[in-house]
C-alpha cells in the first residue's frame, strides 16, 4: 500500500453541487440582510440629521458620510486615516479661483531655483566678479601678453631676415658692378 493510503485524500471523491433552490435561498437572504442594515443606517443617518438641525451642534459633513457607510471587520472597533487616500471632490467652475496662484511642485520650484541661481551666476560671470571669470581674465591677459611678444619677435626677426637679404642684395650689387 502507498505511503499515506487513502486517509487524508480529497481526491477522486464524488463532487457536491449546491442546487439552484439553495442558491436562491441564499441569494434571498443576502438581500434581506442587506435591506436590514440599511434600513438601520437610515434610521442612524436621520437621527443624526435632527442633531444636526440644533444649534451649537459640532458634527461635520464628513462624519455623516462615513457613519453613513458600512463598516466591516475591525473597522469598525478602529478610526483609521489613510492619509495616502485622497477623497475626489468635484469643484464648480465658479468656485475655482483662477486669482490664486498655482502652488508648484517640490520638483518644479527647484527648477525654477537653479534656473535663476544659474542666470545670477551668468550675470556676475559676463561682469567678472566671480572667481572663475576672475582667473579666465588673468589667464586671458597672460595669453594676450605672450601672443604679442611672439608677434613682436616674428616682427624682429622678419626685419632681420629683411636687413640681412637687402644686405646680401646690395653686396651682390656691388660685385657685380
Amino acid at each position: 500500500m502507498p505511503k499515506g493510503g487513502r486517509k487524508g485524500s480529497h481526491k477522486g471523491r464524488m463532487r457536491t453541487y449546491t442546487s439552484p433552490e439553495e442558491i436562491d435561498a441564499q441569494m434571498k437572504e443576502e438581500k434581506e440582510r442587506k435591506k436590514h442594515e440599511q434600513d438601520q443606517v437610515a434610521e442612524e443617518g436621520s437621527a443624526h440629521n435632527v442633531e444636526d438641525k440644533l444649534p451649537g451642534s459640532g458634527s461635520e459633513d464628513s462624519d455623516d458620510e462615513s457613519s453613513l457607510r458600512k463598516k466591516t471587520g475591525v473597522e469598525s472597533l478602529i478610526e483609521i486615516d489613510n492619509p495616502n487616500r485622497i477623497a475626489q471632490k468635484s469643484k464648480k467652475v465658479t468656485q475655482i479661483e483662477l486669482d490664486e496662484p498655482q502652488q508648484l511642485s517640490r520638483r518644479e520650484r527647484e527648477e525654477l531655483e537653479k534656473q535663476k541661481a544659474k542666470e545670477r551666476y551668468m550675470k556676475m560671470h559676463l561682469a567678472g566678479k566671480t572667481d572663475q571669470a576672475k582667473s579666465d581674465l588673468a589667464r586671458l591677459a597672460i595669453i594676450k601678453k605672450q601672443r604679442e611678444e611672439a608677434a613682436r619677435k616674428k616682427e624682429e626677426e622678419k626685419k632681420a631676415k629683411e636687413a640681412a637679404a637687402a644686405a646680401s642684395r646690395g653686396i651682390n650689387s656691388l660685385s657685380l658692378k
